[in-house]
């Protein structure tokens, strides 16, 4: 059983943040039915590292578990008709497609409240559903350039770098997330039915709230970035990451003395806890020449011995091994379509120190196409009339 058991999701997205959200609420319990054109969303056909494990796209390991899918002709009036059957069954809508993209296929949101004007509407967008930007592309890296997140990662010497990974679209899906379950429980109390929309530059912008709001009330500093080895412009030092002689060793928040003790650095000894945000660079430098010389073993030991809060900087391989990731089940195991082995992440959140279930891999092209149609009043004759127009399709070949 899960918290969203009995609430049917209609999954039009593509891309990450929308099926990722999407995905989030199959794991609670929901059933989420993703809608997919005749060839097949775009995170079905396109992988990062260009990496397929048989014919599943990593993206789509990534982001398809705990859903159905059917695969229709949004375009032909007979696979729109089939739509709306589908959406008088539904509690929400999903999309993530520029402004406007819904109404040219018809089924903009207006038209679909003709059919249910209890649906759950959920829109997440690049820029909003209107403003000057709304029809430009939402990708991560540009909205990581555009909200200064992309400014504020790297060195003063060395100029912005991009974040390795793709935060701003998994943020925009949890608070996708959040603002449909905060509907629900809204619909649920008032019976109102709401829409709920997220952007990602704010989704961007809220990501570095921290940040974002000491620079707009004012916060001390010499620029975006850090310089002489400090993660960031905002923090005391030491801050950062500190190279050893085999390694690297991320030092938190920690009192320049604490280090000083710990690395036989005197130059620092009298330093207060004011000096680690006047003198930043100093303070960053000594502590990185004390550092360079130590292996990472030898400054792990000195760092523990006094407390100081750290880190060795290790790749992903290292979370094969994690003892922590290991104790929280945070990989799950399946098999993809094909029989090969595939690795997900697992659902982050617990519920009474239990991990929501796997109940269906990421699933083939309309592998439920037919079950689905069923469930909305169409006979076997009608769904073999669109299967042979070719308005919808159907994959047999489906695993649990």
């Amino acid at each position: 059983m899960g918290a969203l058991d009995g609430i049917r999701v209609l999954s039009f997205n593509h891309f990450l943040s929308g099926p990722a959200a999407a995905q989030h609420l199959g794991d609670l319990g929901a059933d989420v039915i993703a809608v997919e054109p005749l060839n097949g969303a775009f995170q079905r056909n396109w992988a990062v590292g260009n990496r397929f494990v048989d014919d599943t796209s990593v993206n789509h390991i990534t982001t398809g578990r705990n859903k159905r899918s059917i695969a229709v002709d949004m375009k032909a009036p007979e696979g729109v008709a089939a739509i709306k059957r589908l959406i008088a069954t539904a509690d929400v809508v999903m999309e993530n497609f520029r402004p406007g993209t819904m109404e040219k296929l018809s089924l903009s949101e207006a038209e679909m409240r003709a059919v249910n004007p209890s649906i759950v509407y959920a829109a997440t967008t690049g820029f909003g559903a209107d403003g000057p930007y709304a029809k430009r592309p939402g990708q991560d890296v540009l909205l990581q350039a555009m909200s200064g997140l992309a400014a504020h990662t790297g060195s003063m010497e060395h100029g912005p770098v991009a974040v390795g990974s793709v935060p701003i679209d998994h943020h925009a899906a949890a608070l996708t997330v959040a603002g449909i379950i905060a509907a629900l429980f809204e619909r649920e109390r008032t019976g109102k039915a709401r829409r709920v929309e997220v952007n990602m530059l704010q989704a961007a912008m809220d990501l570095q709230g921290e940040s974002i709001t000491a620079w707009m009330n004012g916060a001390d500093r010499s620029g975006p970035r850090g310089s002489d080895g400090m993660a960031n412009w905002f923090s005391p030092a030491p801050y950062g990451i500190y190279a050893t002689t085999d390694g690297h060793v991320m030092i938190s928040m920690s009192k320049p003395a604490d280090l000083a003790r710990a690395l036989d650095l005197p130059e620092v000894l009298e330093f207060t806890e004011k000096d680690g945000f006047d003198r930043r660079g100093e303070v960053s430098r000594t502590v990185a020449s004390g550092m360079a010389c130590l292996s990472t073993q030898e400054a792990v030991g000195k760092l523990v011995a006094a407390g100081v809060w750290h880190e060795v900087v290790q790749d992903y391989d290292a979370l094969r091994v994690n003892p922590q990731a290991l104790h929280l089940k945070a990989f799950t195991k399946a098999n993809t379509q094909g029989g090969s082995p595939m690795v997900m992440l697992s659902h982050p959140v617990r519920y009474d120190g239990e991990t929501p279930p796997l109940r269906l891999t990421p699933q083939p092209l309309g592998g439920q196409t037919r079950q689905v149609l069923s469930e909305v009043g169409f006979t076997g004759v009608e769904i073999d009339a669109l299967l042979a127009a070719g308005v919808v399709v159907q994959t047999d070949k489906m695993r649990a």
